[in-house]
C-alpha cells in the first residue's frame, strides 16, 4: 500500500525518510513542494497529488509534513487515517510530536515504523501493542541501553496481540481503579460583519484516560444521544449495540484513547459563545481605521477563557496604533508578518465589552486593499460542551471492584472566522 514515508518541515527540508517495498527518489517530493509554493497556509496544501508513477497523500501536524508515496489506488482517507494514527503514537511515545523530538529519537522511530507496518501495510497500531514490543524511551532507560548496547525492542511477542481485544494488554493491575471521561468540541464557524452566521459545524471528541485493572466491560450512555448522527469510533466499541440502543459497550485500552469522534452541523444546534464585529476602514494613501469588539453570546453562564482574536494585516500596511478601550487585555503587531494580536484574556458575562480601536498607517503611493482582512478567533469554554451533549452514566461490568469516575466538558474554537 504505502512505498515510502517523507517527514518534511515547513522549510521544504526531508529530514527523515522510510522506504518499504522499494526505494522511492526523493525527487517525487518535487510535486509536493510544487504544491506547497502554491498554498497560501501550510493548511491549505491539497492532501492528495497525483504524479506520473505515485500519489501523494499527506497530513500536516506541528509544521511537519508526513508525506506517504503510494503507487497504486488506494483509499485516501484510509492513508490519511493511518498517518495521523503514525502522529498519535508519536505524541504519546515523545510527549509531542514535532521535527525536534522526531530528530531525537529517530531510532524510536524508525523501529515504530517497522512495526507499524509490514511490506507497506499496517499491522500494528495500538498504543498498548506497541508499547509492549517497543518501550517508551526515558533517560535512563537510554542510559542503561548506551552502557549495554540494548534495544527499545522486547525479546517478548505482546499479550494481547492475538487475543479477541488486541487493544488491551492481559494482567493490568492497579492500586486505584479511575476512568476520566472529556468530551471535547471544537467550533468552526464563519460569521459575515453583520454577525449573521454563515456557516457553523461542531467537531467533538470523546478521549479517555483509562487506569481499571482486569478486563472490564464497560458501557457509557448519553443523555441525549439523537445528537450523534455522524460518529466513528475506537475497534473497541460494539458497533451493533451503539446502532440498536445508542450505548457504548466496550472493553477499553489501558491508559489514553479516543473512544470516539463526532461532528454536528445543525447550525441550530452550534450556539457560538462570544461575538466579534470587526471594522475597516482603509482609504488609497492614507491612514486606515480599525476597530475590534468582542463580549459574550451564549456562555452558559461560563468565563470565556484564553480569548485571542488574530488579524493578518493587507501587504500595504506599514504600521498601527492602538488602544484597548477597558479591561480588555494587550495587543501586539508584527511588522514583517503584518498579524495583529489582541489578547483579551477572559470574557465574563455580566462585564462590559471589550474594543480595540485605532489606526493603520499605509504605505504611500499604493492603492487601498480591495477587500478587508479575516479576523480569527480563539478561545476555551471550560465545563461547557456547546452541542449540549451530557454524559448520562457509566456502568462496569466483569469486575468487582467500584470505579472511580469523572466527566470533563471543554468547548474551544477551530477554525473560527469572522469575514470583514
Amino acid at each position: 500500500m504505502i512505498d515510502s514515508l517523507f517527514m518534511i518541515n515547513e522549510s521544504g527540508d526531508i529530514f527523515m525518510e522510510r522506504h518499504w517495498k522499494s526505494v522511492v527518489s526523493r525527487n517525487v517530493c518535487d510535486y509536493f513542494f510544487e504544491a506547497q509554493n502554491k498554498a497560501a497556509t501550510p493548511e491549505d496544501v491539497p492532501p492528495v497529488i497525483s504524479t506520473p508513477h505515485y500519489y501523494l497523500i499527506s497530513a500536516y501536524k506541528n509544521r511537519v509534513f508526513f508525506v506517504a508515496a503510494v503507487s497504486q489506488e488506494v483509499p485516501p482517507l484510509f492513508v490519511i487515517e493511518f498517518l495521523h494514527r503514525i502522529i498519535e503514537t508519536f505524541k504519546e511515545y515523545f510527549g509531542a510530536c514535532n521535527e525536534l523530538e522526531i530528530k531525537d529519537n529517530f531510532v524510536v522511530v524508525y523501529e515504530l515504523l517497522e512495526e507499524m507496518l509490514d511490506n507497506g501495510f499496517p499491522l500494528a497500531t495500538e498504543l498498548n501493542v506497541l508499547k509492549e514490543m517497543i518501550r517508551p524511551p526515558s533517560m535512563l532507560r537510554s542510559a542503561v541501553d548506551s552502557v549495554t548496547g540494548g534495544s527499545h525492542v522486547s525479546s517478548t511477542l505482546p499479550t494481547g496481540q492475538l487475543s479477541n481485544v488486541p487493544w488491551r494488554r492481559v494482567g493490568v493491575k492497579y492500586a486505584n481503579n479511575e476512568v476520566y471521561f472529556d468530551l471535547v468540541e471544537e467550533v468552526h464557524c464563519i460569521v459575515d460583519k453583520s454577525g449573521t452566521t454563515i456557516f457553523a459545524e461542531i467537531q467533538g471528541a470523546v478521549e479517555v484516560q483509562c487506569k481499571l485493572s482486569g478486563m472490564p466491560d464497560l458501557t457509557l450512555s448519553f443523555v441525549n444521544p439523537r445528537l450523534l448522527d455522524d460518529v466513528s469510533f475506537h475497534p473497541c466499541v460494539r458497533f451493533r449495540r451503539w446502532e440498536a440502543e445508542r450505548i457504548l459497550s466496550f472493553v477499553p485500552p489501558d491508559g489514553h484513547f479516543r473512544l470516539m469522534s463526532y461532528h454536528i452541523t445543525a447550525q441550530n444546534v452550534v450556539a457560538l459563545p462570544i461575538y466579534v464585529k470587526p471594522s475597516f476602514s482603509f482609504k488609497e494613501g492614507q491612514s486606515g481605521r480599525i476597530e475590534l469588539t468582542v463580549g459574550p453570546k451564549q456562555t452558559m453562564g461560563q468565563v470565556v477563557e484564553d480569548v485571542v482574536i488574530e488579524v493578518v494585516m493587507p501587504k500595504n500596511v506599514q504600521n498601527v496604533s492602538m488602544h484597548v478601550v477597558g479591561s480588555g487585555g494587550t495587543y501586539t503587531f508584527d511588522p514583517v508578518s503584518k498579524v495583529l494580536r489582541w489578547e483579551v484574556g477572559k470574557i465574563q458575562l455580566h462585564k462590559p465589552v471589550a474594543t480595540l480601536q485605532g489606526s493603520a498607517s499605509i504605505q504611500s503611493g499604493t492603492a487601498a486593499p480591495e477587500s478587508n482582512p479575516t479576523t480569527t478567533v480563539q478561545f476555551n469554554l471550560p465545563s461547557v460542551a456547546v452541542s449540549g451533549l451530557k454524559v448520562n452514566r457509566l456502568d462496569l461490568y466483569g469486575e468487582k471492584y467500584k470505579p472511580f469516575k469523572g466527566v470533563k466538558y471543554m468547548t474551544r474554537a477551530g477554525k473560527y472566522q469572522v469575514r470583514g
